[in-house]
């Protein structure tokens, strides 16, 4: 498999470039705007992202072969799609769109949240792939689950996987879910664990159901809720998956869900986020725990992104070999 370099925008604390770097590809520059990101990222990788990349020329991001981005879904100012390239201005897509101008990398691999499919009524997505294709790319996009990856938590995410049209790759494939045997309780720190004893909740107004799943099942399995039981107030089995990890969200389960654990309703701990995620063992964490929330909260599942790139390198590695 051939090697590639990288670049990581919008970069959070490094869920791309940990599928990548897993694969043996190189990250040649990353990006981010919030300095607490910038300290985790730079605490595991050895190296500090630049900050606003709005105020980074392209001629100073080095060349690189694949594009990496989890950029926020933000509204187009205009109506229609009258003014190709400048429509997306003001957009952190305009970002991505302005640096892939300048050095035309082979791949563009995105991530948004799933609601960029119908966010302003499809328009926003419908401009994204013009705007992409003016470009010179063949686009790809489709929404993924992670808990069909190999991960204990529904996540649903939109990702776009983008050739050069000079590449003749038209047939991509996103990868078939693996559908692994994966649940909450393996991901559970140990009991003892004294740092678990401040995310128990108690409270009079807790409703059970007076019976838990004995099963395991890759999906969240609702056993129970606090007060009036809307989102942020519901229980679940840890042995079904976890809820969609959130960096921001309301409810004595914000952020994490609740989790009957050991005869005790909790929240989920920072690492247990993490192994969520599929960030490996040894990451490091940001010192404050509200901020280790938004940060996994807002990353990408590493190992849905690394089951995309398994098929992107596949893909251009058979483009290579046809080429030779």
């Amino acid at each position: 498999m051939e090697k590639r370099s990288f670049i990581d925008l919008f970069c959070g604390v490094g869920g791309f470039r940990q599928a990548l770097q897993s694969h043996g590809h190189g990250c040649v520059f990353s990006s981010d705007v919030d300095p607490d990101a910038r300290f985790t990222y730079a605490e595991n990788f050895g190296e500090e992202p630049a900050g606003d990349l709005t105020r980074i020329p392209g001629k100073q991001i080095p060349p690189h072969d694949v594009l990496c981005g989890g950029f926020p879904c933000q509204p187009f100012s205009i109506s229609g799609n009258q003014g190709g390239f400048e429509d997306a201005r003001g957009t952190l897509l305009y970002e991505i769109l302005r640096i892939a101008r300048h050095h035309k990398p082979a791949v563009l691999l995105l991530e948004n949240v799933k609601n960029y499919l119908g966010h302003a009524k499809g328009r926003t997505l419908s401009i994204t792939i013009e705007l992409l294709a003016s470009l010179g790319y063949e686009v790809h996009y489709s929404v993924l689950n992670a808990s069909r990856y190999g991960v204990a938590q529904k996540r649903e995410r939109i990702y776009f996987v983008c050739f050069r049209k000079d590449l003749g790759i038209s047939d991509y494939r996103f990868p078939e879910p693996t559908d692994q045997d994966v649940a909450v309780e393996d991901v559970l720190l140990s009991p003892a664990d004294p740092r678990l004893k401040e995310l128990v909740i108690e409270r009079e107004d807790l409703f059970l159901s007076s019976e838990f799943p004995q099963e395991r099942e890759n999906r969240p399995l609702r056993i129970g809720t606090v007060g009036k039981g809307g989102q942020g107030e519901r229980v679940y089995s840890p042995k079904g998956h976890a809820i969609t990890l959130s960096a921001f969200g309301g409810g004595i389960g914000a952020k994490t869900g609740m989790y009957l654990v050991d005869g005790r309703v909790r929240r989920l701990h920072p690492e247990e986020c993490r192994r969520l995620m599929g960030f490996p063992e040894g990451f490091r964490l940001h010192p404050r725990r509200n901020v280790c929330y938004k940060q996994f909260g807002n990353s990408v599942a590493v190992p849905v992104v690394r089951e995309i790139v398994a098929t992107i390198d596949r893909f251009l590695d058979g483009q290579s070999r046809r080429a030779a």
